[in-house]
């Protein structure tokens, strides 16, 4: 298996398996390419079917990227007015251009639509996987390896559900694709010229600006180009940093003109922190890197976060048999270490997962994009290994066996997700009843305007906006109302909040509210008699990671002779709320202020409601106290005047 691969610099290209007879034999052979093709075709239409009902609805970055991209597409501006921004800011956070660009291109053509947007994504995993067959041709000299490799990626589920979502990641794949399929094009020439280094150069630029990990996996990816170093190749290489670097310079001065724009999600998501030592830091690092490469995960179970809007949770994400012809593929490699070009594809595998393993989550798989993509070209070889040469029964027998797994599994995950696109989550996720139940009915009453009262972490403003531009109605129909100005009596509102005492209501699809405001109930400071409760938790977790969150469940009871009056927009003064403080062992108060959760709905004496406290655990590890308190803002914790506390031993590890 050894002298298959050809190291690059010593050959005009690299080489594997093309001097095989077999191989040339099966390559030549008409009938199988054409089945192939043929299959490839329906792995590829799968991909564009029914995209206008599953996911069901539209979810609310879809609706935020198609937004703005139509904006652009028509006035050159963003939601926010700005001319032709390098990102886009929405929901407190920062959204990368290409993917708007492109949709915006595609609208100022079609028209804007869901069913459009979406063709996008679909559309450019189809190209990432045409990319990686072409890549595959190009390292086994076989159109037969290289349709498999399509195939496969057109099944695998990881790439197949990204497709149907309007969102950056789904242009990843592709750009980085494209990327190694440059690098290797580079790695067969012994002096990388112009055209290596400004397709190297704009490659990784594309990966910078594609999605928010680019802007550490891409100058990482560049870094690594170093392993194909000689004295030929040094100048190319260095050119190709110089190019990389010219295009980073738009990032650059927009990160000094907004000052944290770029950075301030990462800071939320991170564990790392200013006061994180770097032992600490590297064993966070270390702990989530493993936790990122759980094959569990990978084969069986998939994402564990429950509100990942592109996953089908609790299904697999890569097909077990793919990857065994990726672990052959690797066994194969080990002979060929030396060899640059896999050790680069190595390399970059490693570093793919170093944004994601930086971050809180385990296995978040729109940041772990990358990996799906190197384990397909790990695939490569093992599909290859069973074309080298005339291979015994056994290894005939075992190569249908997979071929026939990878297709059943695909069918088995193609059954589930078509069938299961009425998932009251994934309905709940993507607002698939907004439009008929909240919208619809919302224009229906003719207000003028409809106002749009948004929870600050549900920014529900911008599904108003999208449907109205479908619908051809106009922006200035509806008004967002800032976080602390409550509606006008008498206007109809859509809002997110969770409670909406003094409204009557129309309509409410979670998390939406269509209603209209009634009244406005005056409050004031409550007599301190009134400070009683009673607090119990229903179960408390007795260990919390440091700096980590937790959510506890309190249940309240008001002891006194008074109503508390339930949270209403605009109503911060005087709002009774749950809150807690932290303790040390001994009982003295180290943070006295930490998490809050105010009263959904009118407290009646006698009266007990449930609430949710997210507190945040301190920083270094020990034994600590959580104290539970409540306290009517401006006026006093219920603790100070006589109100039992509750007191919760907490472990920080």
């Amino acid at each position: 298996m050894g002298e298959r691969f050809v190291d690059a610099a010593t050959k005009n290209a690299p080489q594997s398996f093309s001097d095989s007879p077999r191989m040339k034999s099966l390559s030549r052979s008409s009938v199988l390419v054409a089945a192939l093709i043929f299959l490839a075709t329906i792995a590829a239409a799968l991909c564009f079917v029914r995209l206008d009902k599953n996911p069901p609805g539209y979810y609310i970055d879809e609706s935020s990227i198609s937004y703005n991209a139509q904006t652009i597409a028509t006035t050159g501006r963003d939601e926010h007015g700005v001319s032709w921004p390098l990102y886009f800011q929405a929901f407190g956070d920062f959204k990368n251009p290409i993917y708007i660009y492109l949709l915006s291109v595609l609208f100022r053509i079609t028209g804007p639509g869901m069913v459009v947007a979406r063709c996008l994504s679909a559309g450019a995993i189809v190209l990432a996987a045409a990319v990686l067959g072409h890549l595959a041709s190009r390292i086994t000299r076989s159109r037969v390896v290289g349709l498999l490799i399509t195939i496969f990626a057109l099944l695998t589920p990881w790439l197949f559900e990204v497709a149907h979502v309007v969102i950056e990641v789904a242009l990843y794949p592709f750009a980085l694709a494209l990327f190694l399929l440059c690098v290797h094009h580079a790695a067969g020439k012994s002096k990388w010229r112009v055209p290596e280094v400004i397709s190297l150069a704009l490659t990784l630029a594309l990966l910078t600006y594609t999605y928010s990990i680019g802007r550490l996996l891409a100058p990482l990816l560049a870094l690594g180009l170093v392993l194909f170093w000689t004295r030929e190749r040094w100048v190319g290489i260095v050119f190709t940093w110089c190019g990389y670097g010219i295009t980073l310079v738009p990032l650059s001065l927009y990160a000094l003109k907004h000052p944290g724009a770029l950075t301030e999600r990462f800071r939320i998501i991170t564990y790392l922190t200013p006061g994180a030592g770097l032992a600490e830091s590297a064993w966070e690092f270390v702990r989530h890197f493993v936790r990122n490469i759980n094959p569990r995960r990978l084969l069986i179970t998939g994402d564990p976060n429950r509100d990942q809007i592109v996953h089908l949770f609790g299904s697999y994400q890569f097909l077990a048999a793919v990857f065994a012809f990726t672990i052959l593929g690797l066994i194969v490699l080990w002979r060929q270490r030396a060899d640059p070009w896999w050790r680069f594809v190595l390399y970059g595998a490693f570093v793919s997962l170093v944004p994601a393993s930086l971050t809180n989550e385990h296995f978040h798989m729109l940041r772990l994009i990358a990996v799906p993509v190197f384990l397909l070209v790990f695939a490569i070889p093992g599909v290859g290994w069973f074309f080298e040469r005339e291979q015994t029964g056994l290894a005939k027998v075992a190569f249908v066996l997979l071929i026939g797994t990878a297709f059943a599994q695909a069918a088995l995950f193609q059954s589930r997700y078509q069938s299961r696109w009425q998932d009251p989550r994934r309905v709940h996720l993507f607002d698939g009843e907004y439009r008929e139940k909240i919208f619809r009915p919302a224009i229906a009453t003719n207000a003028q305007p409809i106002y749009l009262a948004d929870a600050l972490p549900i920014p529900g403003y911008i599904q108003a906006f999208w449907y109205g531009m479908l619908d051809g109605i106009p922006s200035n129909r509806f008004e967002r109302l800032p976080p602390s100005e409550p509606p006008p009596l008498g206007s109809t509102v859509i809002g997110t909040e969770e409670n909406c005492p003094g409204c009557e209501i129309i309509a409410t699809v979670a998390p939406y509210t269509l209603y209209v405001a009634r009244e406005r109930r005056p409050r004031s400071p409550l007599p301190l008699e009134s400070l009683r409760a009673e607090l119990s938790v229903v179960p408390s977790p007795a260990k919390l990671r440091a700096k980590g969150l937790a959510t506890f469940r309190v249940k309240v009871t008001n002891r006194s002779a008074a109503t508390w009056l339930a949270r209403e927009r605009g109503g911060g003064s005087y709002q009774v709320a749950l809150g807690n403080h932290w303790l040390d062992a001994q009982g003295k108060t180290l943070i006295n202020d930490d998490g809050r959760s105010a009263l959904l709905r009118d407290l009646h004496p006698g009266e007990s409601t449930e609430l949710s406290l997210t507190v945040n655990a301190p920083r270094n590890p020990g034994a600590y106290i959580l104290e539970l308190d409540m306290l009517q803002e401006s006026v006093s914790w219920f603790g100070l005047v006589g109100s039992q506390t509750v007191r919760v031993p907490v472990d920080v590890h």
